[in-house]
């Protein structure tokens, strides 16, 4: 094998002083949401808020002056893009990034932060690997392949050796899966220092490319996921080959879980994670039972999310809670009704955010009209009182969809 644990402790010397060694701490809140003894390894704390300066700086720390000079080219989603910009500038290697159109704006924007010359090509990561091979033949640049190398999954292999340095009685990691070069480095570390250790991994269920390469099967990959980061179609070969030695399982999540575990490391540990950073979140949320109990290390890999995308998410978290209810008020169109409408919420303890009143509506009689209302509520229980109190005044309620609301 191409990797193994002496290539992944010669990676952990050659990147000391350079890469943040990151922390891996208990995580009591998160323990309580899934019924694990959870931790966390924070590598959203890096320079670039992800892990993958790990195996960028080792892949180019192992280019010869030549090679160098020639400059180096990458496709990414965003996390290897920033990576290899900023290493690349650190060594004063040109650096040219290929990234799919859709990549949120502020993983471009901090990728030509460092330096680098962006291309933006094609809809996911296959396109932009095409044209990321087309640009490297043309002008005869060095191709930094964002997982499937020796010298990438030996970096990022690294991280398991420290979570097991600072939790050596983990009974299980669990670990995003795009391409396959985290866990392939993960896995093939934390076997050789750990035989019993399980290793699972977790991949989106719009991008179940893993778990089909391992079945065998054709599946489909497509459609907009919150971990674009893990939004890959085709794993390495090298990966694939890895995974299959030493990855004990592979878990799909849906966007609903991811949503809810980027929501938790914010509101629980106060630390932002992007939705392919919480994807092992999401695997213990959606399969409590599979962890309950187990001593469990999560990789949060990546907190670099966008702050709307991220505001949005808490919105909907609000309302699958029952905190946050929207509903619409068919009523009577007389004086004063607004008030006794808002002073029947209040009294009962709802905080209104926002009022639309509308007169208009087809569907409503003349003498009618219909209020808009969303407001802030304690839960579910809270939030069905409110609606009860109103329809017994006499007032049409229906709730409106914010998310998925649970009322």
């Amino acid at each position: 094998m191409q990797v193994s644990l002496e290539t992944i402790t010669q990676a952990a010397r050659l990147i000391q002083g350079a890469v943040m060694r990151t922390p891996c701490l208990p995580a009591p809140k998160l323990s309580l949401l899934t019924g694990a003894d959870v931790f966390v390894k924070y590598e959203n704390l890096q320079v670039t808020n992800a892990f993958k300066e790990r195996g960028a700086l080792v892949k180019l720390s192992s280019l010869s002056p030549s090679e160098r000079k020639r400059g180096v080219i990458a496709m990414s989603a965003g996390n290897h893009a920033q990576a290899v910009a900023y290493h690349a500038a650190r060594l004063g290697i040109p650096a040219t990034i290929v990234m799919p159109e859709p990549t949120p704006f502020v993983k471009v924007a901090a990728t030509r932060g460092y330096g680098a010359r962006v291309v933006l090509a094609g809809e996911v990561l296959a396109d932009a690997q095409a044209e990321a091979e087309r640009i490297a033949d043309e002008e005869g640049l060095v191709w930094v392949h964002p997982y499937d190398d020796p010298a990438i999954i030996s970096g990022q292999g690294t991280i398991a050796l420290e979570m097991l340095e600072d939790q050596p009685d983990l009974d299980c990691l669990v670990v995003p899966v795009g391409g396959g070069g985290l866990i392939s480095g993960m896995a093939v570390a934390a076997k050789a220092r750990k035989p019993g250790i399980e290793v699972v991994g977790v991949e989106a269920a719009l991008y179940p490319s893993m778990l089909g390469a391992l079945r065998g099967e054709a599946v489909t990959c497509g459609g907009a996921t919150l971990a674009e980061g893990i939004a890959v179609k085709n794993v390495g070969r090298l990966t694939l080959e890895i995974v299959r030695q030493t990855v004990d399982d592979i878990l799909l999540v849906d966007e609903a879980t991811l949503e809810r575990a980027v929501n938790a490391y914010l509101t629980r540990q106060k630390t932002m994670a992007e939705g392919a950073g919480a994807a092992g979140l999401a695997g213990l949320l959606a399969y409590p039972e599979r962890f309950k109990g187990k001593r469990v290390g999560l990789v949060l890999c990546g907190g670099n999310i966008d702050p709307r995308l991220l505001s949005s998410i808490m919105v909907r978290e609000l309302a699958r809670e029952g905190r946050l209810l929207s509903i619409r008020i068919t009523t009577a169109d007389r004086p004063g009704i607004l008030g006794e409408i808002s002073t029947l919420i209040g009294r009962l303890g709802g905080n209104i955010l926002e009022v639309s009143h509308h007169r208009l509506f087809l569907n409503v009689p003349a003498k009618g009209t219909t209020l808009d209302v969303t407001m802030e509520t304690h839960d579910p229980e809270h939030a069905a009182r409110i609606l009860s109190a109103l329809e017994k005044a006499g007032h049409s309620v229906c709730p409106l969809d914010l998310g998925e609301s649970r009322i």
